[in-house]
């Protein structure tokens, strides 16, 4: 119910209804057309919160941080169904070719770290 969690959050009834217009804050409904909100809507609703309380963004610039979490939420669940694809091919290939994958995977597998370049000053 809008009110509660308005409340829960200390924050004012449009300030959800303007989340749910601006569409980055999505409850599903009762039959009545009550607003529902689940777990999952009150985190994202903490994360849009300390977005622009704390951090001072904008509408705008919430709906484009929510869209990349989610492009990069669904890009780490392609590059896990792809490793366990490579990890699934290396098990049925010949010792050699398994263990050039294997060689190949592990540096797939590991995060990298960009460092910026000196800038010259």
């Amino acid at each position: 119910m809008i009110s509660a969690v308005a409340e829960m959050y200390n924050i004012h009834p449009q300030t959800l209804r303007l989340y749910e217009r601006e569409g980055i804050l999505l409850p599903s409904r009762s039959n009545g057309n009550t607003r529902l909100y689940t777990q999952s809507d009150l985190e994202r609703l903490e994360f849009i919160l300390k977005l622009a309380r704390d951090l001072g963004v904008n509408i705008a610039g919430i709906h484009i941080i929510l869209n990349m979490r989610e492009r990069m939420s669904e890009m780490e669940k392609e590059m896990q169904a792809f490793v366990e694809f490579v990890q699934k091919e290396i098990f049925e290939r010949p010792p050699v070719d398994a263990e050039r994958m294997r060689t190949a995977l592990m540096r797939v597998g590991q995060p990298h770290i960009v460092r910026s370049r000196p800038t010259g000053k």
